[in-house]
């Protein structure tokens, strides 16, 4: 019995070793027919990391040749069967681009953007892929309104825009709560990004806080400012007071509100009377 099991141990070492020999021969000698071949075979075995070095070496003789569909849409799957996210992103894009129309178009387009989703970090890093993500998922909602992948495109959309809102909404708060060290600059800064992710992102779920905190931002630089800007910056601050108050008549912070537009108006009768 253990003569047995060292003889197939044996032979499938020497399989292996010969699998490994002819991959290699095909891969550095072989035809390009040879070479296509054994990347399809590959490519269904799931050796796609090996598929993938097949691919790269037959693209320039098929680039013109009915193939090339095929070797494009196995080679983005390739990637993102190896979790190469972002090229798969890439190869999938380039796919329906240059093959508009194939089948696999709606699924390209699909895996594109999901590929871009699955590369992306977390809020608190470059956005790119993110942003990536969700212009194919919006470039997929409009051209394939009654597909059946819908349901996710629209979750996968919607889970990825609040990303891109918290990462804008967290920048504005940082130059806020830094505003310490360089009061003017930060607070100016602060109340920019506030309305740029107000602007950028209509109904945004940070709407009220942004409001707020905008609120806050123009409160407080109004309040530390110079005599000579004071005027200008305390009929701003209590216009954004407004807009909260507008947008959201029973805030959550409206105590808080409130006593921020007391203090504004307060300042603003004694630089009447200074």
């Amino acid at each position: 019995m253990f003569k047995m099991k060292n003889l197939i141990y044996i032979a499938i070492v020497g399989l292996l070793f010969t699998s490994c020999g002819e991959y290699q021969k095909v891969l550095n000698k072989g035809t390009v027919e040879q070479q296509y071949a054994l990347a399809s075979k590959l490519y269904e075995s799931k050796k796609y990391n090996k598929a993938l070095a097949l691919f790269e070496k037959v693209t320039p003789s098929y680039s013109t040749k009915p193939q090339m569909e095929r070797i494009q849409f196995m080679v983005a799957q390739s990637n993102f069967n190896t979790k190469n996210y972002d090229l798969a992103g890439y190869y999938f894009n380039r796919f329906t681009q240059n093959y508009p129309k194939s089948s696999k178009k709606e699924e390209a387009a699909y895996l594109s953007a999901y590929s871009y989703m699955l590369a992306s970090p977390v809020f608190s890093l470059d956005p790119s892929d993110t942003n990536k993500a969700l212009n194919a998922f919006q470039g997929f909602i409009d051209a394939y309104p009654d597909s059946k992948r819908m349901p996710d495109a629209n979750k996968y959309y919607k889970e990825i825009r609040y990303k891109l809102q918290k990462k804008a909404f967290e920048i504005a708060k940082v130059y806020y709560t830094t505003a310490e060290y360089d009061p003017t600059r930060n607070y100016t800064a602060a109340i920019q990004a506030f309305d740029n992710l107000l602007e950028d992102y209509l109904g945004s779920e940070f709407k009220e806080e942004a409001l707020y905190y905008r609120l806050k931002a123009a409160h407080d630089l109004a309040i530390k400012s110079s005599p000579r800007k004071k005027g200008v910056r305390l009929k701003e601050a209590i216009k954004a007071y407004e807009k909260l108050k507008r947008n959201f008549p029973k805030t959550k912070y409206l105590v808080d509100s409130n006593k921020m537009l007391a203090t504004l108006e307060e300042q603003q009768k004694q630089l009447i009377k200074s």
